[in-house]
């Protein structure tokens, strides 16, 4: 499970240094693609293709399906780290998240988030409050 926040900073050839309690399990291989609220989402291999499998349940008869795969897919990119847990963060997924030097690497549970600093920082902000005031319906059977 991918847990914690963690505030890397990206090099000029756009590579990452991964949390040292991620790479193993990214050590095989790892799929970057756009996520929600402009953040990179990082799910290992294994998870991705888990992912994929239930996204290719939505009927291809749904617009909002197929527009959600189009964005989500043909910005992926599959990567291995190198042998110092360092991965290459595609230029078109810098700038869709907007990515200064300053990064927030968050784990989500089953995937990682990679996030500009001061995004990552407003975004907290703004959703904490909302945080307590989180309710069962929101999340049946867990609080």
């Amino acid at each position: 499970m991918l847990l914690g926040t963690y505030s890397p900073r990206l090099d000029e050839k756009g590579r990452l240094i991964l949390p040292a309690k991620y790479r193993d399990e990214l050590a095989e291989g790892l799929v970057l693609t756009r996520g929600q609220e402009r953040c990179i989402y990082v799910f290992s291999q294994k998870e991705f293709e888990r992912v994929h499998e239930q996204m290719r349940e939505a009927p291809i008869s749904s617009r909002q399906a197929r527009d959600y795969l189009r964005v989500f897919l043909s910005g992926a990119s599959d990567e291995v780290p190198d042998k110092q847990g360092r991965v290459t963060i595609p230029q078109n997924l810098r700038k869709y998240a907007g990515l200064d030097r300053d990064l927030a690497v968050i784990g989500v549970g089953t995937r990682a988030e990679i996030w500009d600093a001061q995004a990552w920082e407003d975004y907290l902000s703004e959703k904490e409050s909302s945080f307590s005031e989180t309710d069962d319906d929101a999340l049946p059977g867990i609080l």
